[in-house]
């Protein structure tokens, strides 16, 4: 197990044992440690749909009670809903998800009285985990005694989504919702038809499926397409496990990048700083506007750069996943909207069909005319994390090695190591390469000036580092 691009990532077996414990044994001693919290308070705990959240769940409890805190079980739930409240609340909290990862891992989400974790917590937690590790024992815990507050946390958020637009300001439009096994899919559709949208129902799962917003499946891919034409929808809308990832698909079913609605966003609320990680579009830095920072993949390295932008407009935050947060108070169509330094999938959602009905274009239309170079992503699944790490250290390192690799594609002009290795070739066309934090990945990022060419740049970029496996 180990902290990845958003908490502390592993087997699901693994976690179903007493590592789950001792992280959050871990984690309230460091909080007690900064003075965020003491004995006594309450932490409330979520979770997503996957057969061993609950279970995780309980041992989570265990080590929050074992130090001496009031676990509170707010059910399943989406995550910034849970983070919302709890900040509401001046509480710690944790979400027990593997976000879009597959069923067979989980995951923690670790989040502070102010909210989510940095990296320099994550190495604190780390630190403290070890020190007790060595002749930890289960402490006794009762799973039948402990609080449950369903409704409060989720109440909270759905207000929060009520409030962007103007009340009726998406009627007309017939959308539907991919529920899947998204904790969000119920929030969607009481959103949606709170702002006159027509929503219809679409693939309700119940057992766990693994859905990428940034890198959607072709299974998945050719499904949107089906419903659209089926159902002569305008949009479809979804998000990952947990819901702090949004997926919006056109009236054809085509995906939009997660990066694009990021911006979406940004525009409705009048962001004048950005900050995003390095896989996002580079279109992004175009925009005349905002100011934008890049770093590495991963919201606690966002959060970091949010805080450190010019504090006298509106700061905001989004990734190529489309997660979007917000560091200061922000004016949104319907009024004024309270910070939420964590990813939230509404937000963005909501903003993209705002924007098709003010433009009166479809939203096939609306995203073509922002002239962004064409984006496409993958990933290796099942790749072996120190090959991936051997790959990018060799072709960044050594300039005959990356000539030679990328001759059939042409020069390399440019290098940006920022995270994994960002390759730009002739025409500002690109090839990225970055391990995955969380999972034995290898995800490759591509961009050219046309979508048959991105996708030719992504098809040898997957291929070519298969080899290497073999």
């Amino acid at each position: 197990m180990k902290f990845g691009t958003s908490g502390l990532r592993g087997l699901a077996v693994d976690l179903s044992g007493p590592a789950s414990a001792l992280y959050s044994e871990a984690f309230m001693l460091h909080l007690r440690a900064l003075g965020l919290s003491q004995p006594g308070a309450p932490v409330f705990i979520g979770r997503d749909y996957r057969a061993s959240s609950p279970t995780i769940r309980d041992l989570c409890a265990a080590g929050v009670s074992a130090r001496g805190y009031v676990p509170i079980d707010c059910g399943t739930l989406p995550t910034p809903a849970l983070a919302n409240y709890a900040m509401t609340q001046e509480a710690a909290s944790l979400m027990i998800t593997g976000s879009h990862i597959p069923e067979d891992r989980n995951g923690i989400k670790f989040y502070r009285p102010d909210g989510e974790i940095g990296k320099a917590d994550e190495e604190a937690i780390n630190s403290i985990a070890q020190e007790l590790r060595g002749d930890y024992a289960l402490s006794e815990f009762r799973p039948d005694e402990m609080r449950s507050d369903h409704g409060p946390a989720l109440a909270t958020f759905r207000r929060r989504c009520q409030s962007i637009l103007k009340a009726d300001s998406l009627k007309g439009l017939r959308v539907g919702v991919y529920e899947h096994s998204s904790v969000a899919r119920g929030l969607l559709h009481d959103v949606l038809r709170h702002y006159g949208a027509q929503t219809l129902s679409l693939g309700r799962s119940d057992h766990f499926i693994a859905v990428d917003t940034e890198a959607v499946s072709q299974d998945t891919q050719q499904q949107l397409e089906a419903w659209a034409n089926e159902h002569r929808l305008d949009a479809i809308v979804s998000t990952d496990g947990d819901g702090d990832r949004p997926l919006v698909a056109d009236e054809n079913g085509h995906t939009l990048r997660g990066d694009l609605l990021g911006l979406i966003a940004a525009e409705m609320v009048g962001a004048t700083s950005i900050a995003t990680p390095v896989t996002s579009n580079s279109g992004i830095a175009s925009t005349d506007m905002m100011s934008v920072i890049r770093t590495k993949v991963g919201s606690p390295f966002v959060i970091s750069a949010m805080g450190a932008a010019d504090r006298d407009g509106t700061v905001v935050g989004f990734e190529a996943n489309g997660g979007f947060l917000l560091d200061t108070e922000a004016r949104a169509p319907g009024g004024k909207l309270a910070p939420l330094p964590t990813r939230d999938c509404v937000l963005p959602i909501v903003a993209s069909l705002h924007a098709m009905v003010k433009s009166k274009m479809p939203l096939s239309g609306f995203a073509a005319a922002r002239e962004f170079p064409f984006a496409v992503a993958d990933r290796l699944q099942d790749f072996p994390t120190e090959i991936s790490f051997v790959l990018v250290d060799e072709l960044s390192h050594n300039e005959q090695t990356a000539a030679r690799y990328f001759a059939p594609l042409g020069k390399v002009s440019d290098l940006d190591m920022t995270d994994g290795a960002r390759f730009t070739l002739n025409g500002n066309e690109i090839v990225h390469y970055r391990p995955s934090g969380n999972a034995p990945e290898l995800r490759c990022y591509c961009e050219a000036a046309t979508q048959q060419r991105a996708e030719e740049l992504l098809r040898f970029g997957l291929e070519q580092a298969a080899k290497r496996a073999e």
